[in-house]
């Protein structure tokens, strides 16, 4: 029996968006296609102060974004989705071992929650080429999506190795089972 195809999205907001972010238009094609072919999307949207409050158009996640019928949101206040979330809780009352995750920022809150999750025994696989992130002092975005992209393939955890994969591959993979 394969496992149940799942997407997480993280932080895909209006808010997080009004700092440029690199090939936005590139990530939410992408993204729309995992949603599309998903069984389960969970969305993640952070809240603070200062334009992303819940109900804020800086909370809402971008009007592109392909919102399927029956997906689950969850709140989070910290970069990883885990933290002080419901999240954990939703994975285990739908079964859910095993997802791919992509979104906003590959640099902070798409790494917190992937190495919490992969700690927490969830088999992740990141869509190499459906995360983003902005321009940072120490390195443009694209040199960043691509450092991460590396850690993640490269991040071990013997029982639980997760994978970076191109979405065409995933999508294949999907279609196959």
């Amino acid at each position: 029996m394969s496992e149940k195809r799942v997407v997480m999205v993280v932080d895909m907001q209006n808010g997080v968006f009004e700092t440029p972010r690199h090939q936005r238009e590139k990530c939410v094609s992408l993204i729309n296609q995992l949603t599309q072919a998903a069984e389960q999307v969970i969305f993640i949207q952070h809240t603070e102060a200062g334009g992303l409050e819940e109900g804020s158009n800086g909370f809402a996640l971008l009007p592109e974004l392909n919102q399927p019928a029956g997906a689950f949101y969850v709140t989070k206040t910290a970069c990883d989705a885990f933290y002080n979330t419901t999240l954990e809780a939703l994975l285990r009352e739908q079964g859910i071992r095993a997802f791919v995750m992509c979104g906003c920022a590959t640099d902070y809150c798409v790494d917190a929650t992937f190495k919490n999750g992969v700690s927490r025994g969830y088999h992740i696989t990141v869509a190499e080429d459906a995360h983003t992130t902005a321009n940072r002092p120490a390195a443009e975005a694209q040199v960043l999506i691509a450092h991460y992209n590396d850690v993640w393939r490269n991040f071990i955890a013997p029982a639980n190795p997760p994978s970076v994969k191109r979405t065409e591959t995933i999508l294949e993979k999907w279609k196959a089972n």
